[in-house]
């Protein structure tokens, strides 16, 4: 069994902690009442990683510690600012497959070996409110450390952690930085004590890591350029950087079912298959068609889950909205049922897809697309030239979409139109948000008028899987002899929803499809 907490803070170089005549007086800063000495531990980390050290690429941690209050195995995953997520794991041998789990992503099923021993003698310090209540933690730690790399180099420092209390305000942390400051205290260069141990006692640092370099120093394979931030090769290997980088990071969050996680995993996947498409003059698409592939099949594999979430939300919204006298039946309670069990057999699936070798080795082509991007020749040209040229093309098939669905009569074949343009709303958003950095307002201003479009397509394509779900559910109370009153009444209201929406189409989207924004990308 694992426990999950949020870790918030900071880490500064100090001198020898035999003298603490440098500590400053922190009963002064407001919030704390008292400086409460709790005594020395002695601590013992083996930190694990893989040969090329990818887990230390994504500034993700994993640990086997011994000693002090929190012995275990440790696996702390980047949040943002100061904050980590830190998972921990009762102490066993061997790495728990839990674990194993949440860093496979980053790992890309790579094997994980001991490569650092961190010995830390730590003094520390609370600081508590009038009330007694600790608000934060002071650590001052004398570190040796030790590859265990085969090269047996050694470095040793000193350092002090001041971390927050869980329900602390983040102000604390500042207050406290202000009197370390006036005492000269300065933050430490580097964010953990792994990645200093890593500088500091391994000759040859990772080659490969989960997460590329910053994109910015990315350059064509084959001469065309690329480095240059303003040529479109630069820019939009900056933005794919981007959703790799968010693919892999909410990996762990929908293993574990985390709220709102799989719909972000499956826009990333969605946002990169569609700049690859709709940027092939950029990247070759013989190398990127087979990865477009295989994200839209990971896209496929989480919309289960994603579209069981969404349908969910918006029946038990339209149960809970009815007046009473219209609730004939046990139907909440059928819908509950129904959820539990599309919900569990939705998340299987989901696990299943990031089980399996097949999401592995995705993994690994989105690696190798950003370690050795294959740039056209137009990578080289200016972002905006290129960036308007790929983002007017999509808005052109999203016209020609339009006009095909608004020209057919409603029903099955008109509902199946309205979605694919509704696809196509999503390329142009994607592509414009790709092209912001380059073609700023204009691209704003499209996506912004596209949106609204998307927005009404939506919750048509809602109300037609909904009116699917309701029609099943009707058909099992009718079978369990229950009344199938309030299943009807929501299926007339959804089919009174979709006609609505289809009746605002036409206007929504003329206000859309001002030639004004396309001009202004064109110039």
């Amino acid at each position: 069994m694992v426990q999950s907490m949020r870790e918030t803070e900071r880490k500064y170089e100090v001198p020898s902690p035999a003298d603490t005549s440098w500590l400053p007086e922190l009963e002064r800063v407001d919030g704390v009442a008292a400086v409460v000495e709790r005594g020395p531990e002695e601590l013992d980390a083996v930190y694990y990683d893989t040969d090329d050290l990818r887990l230390a690429g994504s500034s993700v941690v994993l640990r086997r510690r011994t000693g002090g209050a929190d012995a275990g195995w440790h696996l702390k995953l980047p949040l943002s600012g100061d904050s980590r997520e830190e998972i921990r794991s009762a102490l066993t041998d061997t790495v728990p497959d839990a674990l194993l789990d949440l860093t496979r992503s980053r790992t890309r099923g790579a094997g994980l070996t001991p490569v650092v021993r961190i010995r830390s003698t730590r003094e520390i310090r609370h600081l508590v409110d009038a009330d007694g209540a600790m608000r934060a933690e002071l650590c001052v730690d004398s570190v040796h450390a030790e590859s265990l790399r085969g090269d047996g180099r050694h470095a040793a420092w000193n350092e002090l952690e001041v971390e927050l209390a869980e329900d602390a305000d983040p102000a604390l942390l500042d207050a406290v930085e202000k009197k370390l400051r006036k005492k000269g205290i300065a933050r430490a260069h580097s964010p953990s004590k792994l990645l200093r141990a890593l500088d500091e006692t391994v000759t040859t640092r990772a080659a490969a890591p989960a997460a590329p370099a910053a994109p910015a120093a990315f350059a064509a394979s084959d001469g065309t350029g690329g480095s240059d931030p303003d040529q479109a090769g630069a820019q939009l290997l900056a933005y794919v950087h981007e959703q790799i980088r968010a693919l892999t990071a909410l990996d762990p969050a929908v293993r574990r079912n985390r709220p709102d996680s799989v719909h972000k995993m499956r826009v990333a996947c969605r946002r990169l298959r569609s700049c690859l498409r709709s940027y092939r003059s950029v990247l070759d698409r013989e190398a990127t068609d087979t990865i477009r592939g295989e994200l839209k099949w990971l896209a496929g594999e989480l919309g289960a889950e994603r579209d069981q979430e969404v349908l969910m939300e918006r029946l038990s919204g339209e149960i809970d909205a009815l007046p009473g006298e219209l609730v004939l039946g046990p139907v909440a309670a059928r819908l509950r049922v129904w959820n539990v069990v599309d919900s569990t057999e939705s998340h299987l699936r989901s696990l299943d897809a990031l089980g399996s070798r097949r999401y592995l080795d995705l993994l690994d082509s989105l690696a190798v697309l950003l370690e050795h991007p294959p740039l056209r020749a137009k990578a080289a040209k200016d972002a905006d030239q290129v960036m308007a040229k790929a983002v007017l093309k999509e808005y052109g098939r999203l016209a020609g979409r339009m006009t095909d669905a608004l020209e057919l009569s409603p029903g099955p074949e008109r509902d199946v139109a309205l979605h694919e343009a509704r696809k196509a709303a999503k390329k142009v958003r994607y592509a414009a948000e790709v092209a912001r950095p380059a073609l700023g307002k204009p691209a704003k201003s499209l996506s912004k008028r596209v949106k609204s479009v998307q927005k009404v397509l939506g919750d048509h394509q809602d109300s037609v899987v909904a009116r699917g779900a309701l029609r099943d559910l009707a058909v099992a109370a009718q079978t369990a002899d229950e009344a199938g009153f309030t299943w009807g009444l929501l299926y007339g209201t959804e089919q009174a929803r979709a006609e609505n929406r289809e009746r605002e189409l036409p206007s929504v989207w003329d206000l859309a499809s001002d030639p004004g924004p396309r001009e202004k990308l064109g110039r």
